[in-house]
This record gives C-alpha cells, sequence and structure tokens, in this order.
C-alpha cells in the first residue's frame, strides 16, 4: 500500500518529467513522450516511469535514446525537485505499451 508521501512524490515526478521531455522533444516535429505512470521504491532511491511514445514505430528508438541521456534527464529533475526530496531518485524507463494493447482488442472485437 503507497503512503501519501510516496503517491505524491510520484505525481511530483510524473509532472516534471513530462515538462523536460516536452522541452526536449518540442523540436523534433513528429515526436511526442508522454509520462503515464510513476512508481517508486518504499525507500524513494528508484523510480520507474513508463512512457508512452508517439510514433510507435520508432518507439525501441526512441526509448534507447532517452535511456541514453538518463543522467541529463536526471540532473534537470533535482534542479526542478531538489527542495521537496532529500535524494533525487534513479530513474528507470519502460515502454508503456497499453494504448497498442486496447488497439488490437478493438480491432479483435470489431472483427
Amino acid at each position: 500500500m503507497d503512503s501519501t508521501r510516496t503517491q505524491k512524490i510520484e505525481r511530483l515526478i510524473q509532472k516534471d518529467l513530462s515538462e523536460i521531455f516536452l522541452l526536449q522533444t518540442k523540436w523534433m516535429h513528429g515526436v511526442m513522450v508522454s509520462v503515464t505512470r510513476v512508481r517508486i521504491s518504499p525507500d524513494l532511491s528508484v523510480a520507474k516511469a513508463y512512457l508512452s511514445l508517439f510514433p510507435t514505430e520508432k518507439g525501441a528508438e526512441l526509448l534507447k535514446n532517452i535511456n541514453d541521456g538518463k543522467k541529463s534527464i536526471r540532473f534537470e529533475l533535482g534542479q526542478r525537485i531538489g527542495k521537496q526530496v532529500r535524494r533525487i531518485p534513479e530513474l528507470i524507463f519502460y515502454l508503456d505499451d497499453s494504448i497498442d494493447y486496447l488497439e488490437n482488442i478493438d480491432q479483435l472485437l470489431q472483427q
């Protein structure tokens, strides 16, 4: 069961990561990154961020680029939330393919 503090920090990280990705992908036309969910460990040291990437064909390549720039993303996150938390969590990014899964089910139901 998540505590209230954990939930607040998850929402804070999700909001700030969304803003970071918005600023970083602004110059990349046709690319959209949205943070669908953030889960943080009980000791607040590891944050798992689930990303929905558009276009989905480039999802693996975009996720690799995001993982390559993980240190700069963590630094930017630290600049934003450094006053609210003691330790900036390590970031682990996962591809959230739930929208693709829902579209696949929708197509199967229409057949």
